[in-house]
């Protein structure tokens, strides 16, 4: 039998090694930005809004909270901001309609919520985290989803909420040149997502990633953002939140491959997210990029698109924020 002095030795130190680690957040707002497209006034606003995501998403880190619940502030915050292409911001399908798609994965337990074409949901990433709480499924879809989205007490918003003129015009182009050229749908712009991981005060990872999908999308077209393993994927070790071409991000199961590089291989988190979205998804046909991080806190954010929007605060606590090459 131990001693109770023993007890509560032990007690302790296993307090302490809960809380060892040092939070750090990293966040995305979508590969394949391009230069000439970046207004002043549009580097202006991504950059606030990125800075905002940060600042809240950490401010949960620092007071204690979970790393699931720093991943679904950043990412409510770019949800409801309208800059990116999720949430208010989401692009219109070739019916005009919205279908937005998220999901959230906790590392520490391999608990994992998603949710595919809601219509009427503000925040798709806190039904996916209800979906992870609050439902014995992993993944629910359309209706059903939006069932359940009520059944939990979220009220619905008109598809109005989700307009904004700029996704509008983005849909009417791309209908006039399906038009007039005959565009091969391949050819559709198609990068546009957010995402954060977190590590939290426990050394528990989270991922998160939420999408309006593509513009002038067909079928009820599901991309890889809310499959796990594909777009979204946290364990013990490493967590990832991909933005991209998502059917090539599904085929590699892009995600997932990242972290079972570094379990299985010994790769460093930075050479296993580099092959994976530098040589695999480009020898498939794709294009994209991811923001990873590891149990130690080491981020990396590597794309293969002329720019990608990123931030982070890392365990030193430095803000950092990009869109293109850093010099």
């Amino acid at each position: 039998m131990k001693s109770p002095i023993l007890a509560l030795t032990l007690a302790l130190c296993a307090g302490a090694a809960a809380q060892a680690a040092t939070p750090a957040l990293v966040i995305h707002g979508g590969a394949g930005v391009i230069a000439k497209e970046i207004t002043p006034a549009r580097e202006k606003e991504v950059r606030a809004t990125l800075e905002r995501a940060l600042r809240e998403g950490y401010a949960v880190l620092k007071a204690g909270g979970s790393s699931l619940d720093a991943v679904d502030k950043a990412i409510t915050t770019m949800e409801d901001s309208g800059t990116f292409n999720a949430g208010r911001g989401a692009v219109f399908n070739h019916d005009g309609r919205n279908e937005l798609d998220a999901a959230v994965m906790d590392g520490a337990t391999l608990r994992a919520g998603s949710v595919a074409n809601v219509h009427t949901v503000k925040n798709p990433i806190l039904l996916a985290r209800a979906v992870l709480d609050q439902s014995p499924h992993v993944m629910l879809v359309g209706e059903g989803a939006e069932i359940f989205a009520r059944s939990v007490g979220m009220t619905p918003v008109p598809p109005s909420y989700f307009y904004t003129e700029t996704r509008w015009r983005e849909l009417q182009d791309a209908l006039k040149e399906e038009r007039e050229k005959a565009a091969d749908p391949k050819t559709v712009p198609h990068h546009g997502t957010v995402g954060a991981v977190a590590l939290d005060q426990a050394g528990h990872l989270a991922a998160g990633t939420s999408t309006g999908g593509i513009t002038n999308k067909r079928y009820g077209r599901v991309g890889d953002s809310p499959i796990i393993g594909a777009g979204t994927y946290a364990d013990a070790k490493c967590a990832v939140s991909a933005t991209g071409w998502g059917e090539f991000f599904i085929r590699a199961t892009a995600a997932h491959d990242i972290c079972a590089r570094v379990e299985y291989r010994g790769d460093s988190l930075k050479e296993a997210a580099r092959a994976v979205v530098m040589d695999v998804i480009p020898r498939l046909g794709g294009d994209g990029g991811v923001i990873a991080m590891d149990d130690q806190g080491h981020i990396t954010t590597p794309y293969d698109t002329e720019g990608m929007f990123r931030g982070w605060i890392d365990t030193d606590g430095t803000m950092h924020i990009a869109i293109f090459a850093e010099k």
